[in-house]
């Protein structure tokens, strides 16, 4: 009952802004405009304002969620009229602010002191306003200039309603054959968890320090130092930077910034945290990033981060190398060998698709391409070819256009594909390569050495399960009493095969550190072994 009046809410609010016209005017709904002249309030005059001033009023109105869309829309101007964009980028740090004294209250009662009493200085006019929290600037009693961040109060009630609502309109996408293909509720599911972990702004505090330690050696990024003693679940408390908002060109002009090292910086972050660290920041749109000292990336705002398995990983370095290596066969093949797209796809017809789409981008500077578009246009071919939106993959391809967003804000000429391919070449040779597996067989060696010993014994216990019924088969007691006298006559071979791996592992982690001494035995041992199990 609750998401239906949410609903009506949306739809109140949509009418007064009359945002109805625009969304009636879409390919899909275009056939139901003609429903526009039956309703009433089509023939009262509306506030004169511009159809981005309409979008945007409407956005803050609806809540965080919708903020948190518009603000992902706002990086991709090549995507939206102008005048929307600009209204939209106001949505990034400036949505109205709740009361000082709610935040003061929020603050004493999870500290246990009176603001006087923990700070030297308290400023209560707000630094910034999100659609998640607020910001204050502050000054510890030791004189550290501090901000300190506090989630508006009673948010995290909203956000459960407008979680049903999704989760009611993802049930009516799926009803659809497009809309199944996106695994909407897959996509709400980890929209879910990433809004909570907005809240949670320990959570976010544990992120902004991870970050932190991954870039310590590093002059490309860098983030604030968090004051754990300060902070709860609703209060994030980090030092206080100073820096240039990264979309004020004309201050960043007047310190002399070259734009293309910067833009190039960007991209290298990106692939660094993607692929290097495994740990990338997903809400880098220019409300979050700033430029300090040296010409160097400052980022805040660590409420969502990525992470993806090594699997994704792997597929995605092939996917990209690919790609910039026009071998669009070995895309289909990477597409295929990750099961996003279906067996049996034909992949010649799935390579001659994507030659279509990218093949006209390459060797184009970025203020010709938009890749963007790119994935739009792959999605709209993989249609074709029933191919699955991947929902762990969503904040990888919403950070990506908010890099690329950034780097045509920065330096619209910027390369892309020079900037980013000799970084991934480096990493399929360091991270993919036969050495890069011999250094991941080292740092597992001494587990899968401590757990070699138990292997034979689970093998017999398996056995005894089989032969006394505890597992179960499809097979008739017949088969089964076969099955297990073939399995006690190959036990001690396979007993001699494991313990042949393992002389192999062993051999080849020696190998890796050059100690041939340990690694030849190893190496004799692992064949002894291996010719006694045939």
């Amino acid at each position: 009952m609750k998401s239906l009046f949410r609903f009506a809410g949306i739809l109140r609010t949509l009418i007064r802004y009359r945002l109805d016209h625009l969304i009636l005017s879409t390919s899909f709904l275009k056939s139901l405009r003609p429903l526009i002249y039956l309703t009433p309030w089509h023939y009262f005059p509306s506030k004169k304002l511009t159809r981005g001033e309409r979008i945007r009023l409407a956005l803050e109105e609806l809540g965080p969620i919708f903020i948190k869309f518009g603000q992902t829309l706002s990086t991709r101007r090549d995507l939206l009229p102008d005048d929307i964009g600009v209204e939209l980028a106001k949505l990034q740090d400036k949505c109205p602010p709740f009361p000082a004294a709610e935040s003061k209250l929020i603050i004493e009662k999870a500290l246990g002191d009176k603001t006087s009493n923990l700070f030297s200085s308290f400023d209560e006019s707000p630094l910034a306003s999100a659609s998640i929290a607020q910001v204050h600037t502050a000054v510890t009693q030791n004189g550290e200039e501090i901000i300190i961040k506090v989630v508006r109060p009673g948010i995290e009630k909203q956000i459960k309603r407008d979680v049903r609502l999704l989760y009611a309109l993802a049930t009516l996408a799926e009803k659809h054959s497009d809309g199944k293909r996106l695994r909407p509720k897959e996509a709400v599911k980890e929209f879910e968890g990433i809004i909570y972990n907005e809240l949670n702004m320990m959570v976010e505090a544990a992120n902004a320090s991870l970050l932190g330690k991954n870039f310590n050696n590093s002059d490309l990024l860098y983030v604030p130092k968090v004051h754990w003693d300060l902070c709860r679940s609703n209060i994030l408390v980090t030092e206080r930077i100073y820096g240039t908002p990264v979309n004020d060109i004309e201050a960043l002009k007047k310190k002399n910034v070259d734009f293309k090292s910067l833009a190039e910086d960007g991209v290298i972050i990106f692939f660094t945290q993607v692929f290097d660290h495994n740990f990338f920041h997903a809400d880098m749109h220019p409300g979050n990033i700033f430029v300090g000292e040296n010409n160097q990336y400052t980022g805040v705002d660590f409420g969502i981060m990525g992470t993806l398995t090594e699997a994704d990983q792997y597929y995605l370095a092939q996917n990209f190398m690919a790609f910039f290596n026009q071998d669009y066969k070995r895309v289909a093949q990477v597409h295929l060998e990750s099961g996003w797209i279906p067996e049996g796809t034909n992949v010649m017809e799935f390579e001659n698709a994507i030659r279509s789409v990218c093949e006209p981008i390459f060797e184009k500077p970025l203020s010709e391409i938009s890749f963007g578009q790119v994935l739009l246009s792959l999605l709209k071919e993989a249609k074709r070819f029933d191919m699955e939106v991947q929902p762990q993959l969503l904040l990888l391809y919403k950070t990506l256009l908010n890099i690329e967003g950034l780097g045509r804000s920065l330096y619209p000429d910027l390369d892309l594909w020079a900037t980013a391919k000799p970084y991934l070449e480096k990493l399929a040779k360091e991270k993919f390569s036969f050495k890069g597996t011999l250094n991941k067989i080292s740092d597992q060696l001494p587990q899968i050495v401590s757990e070699l010993p138990e292997i034979p014994m689970l093998v017999i216990n398996a056995l005894k399960q089989i032969e006394s019924g505890a597992l179960k088969t499809e097979n008739s007691k017949k088969q089964t009493e076969a099955i297990v006298k073939q399995l006690r006559e190959n036990a001690s071979k396979q007993r001699l095969g494991l313990f042949a791996i393992s002389f192999l592992i062993i051999s080849v982690y020696f190998a890796s550190q050059l100690a041939w001494s340990f690694a030849i035995p190893s190496s004799t041992l692992c064949v002894i072994f291996w010719l006694k199990s045939r």
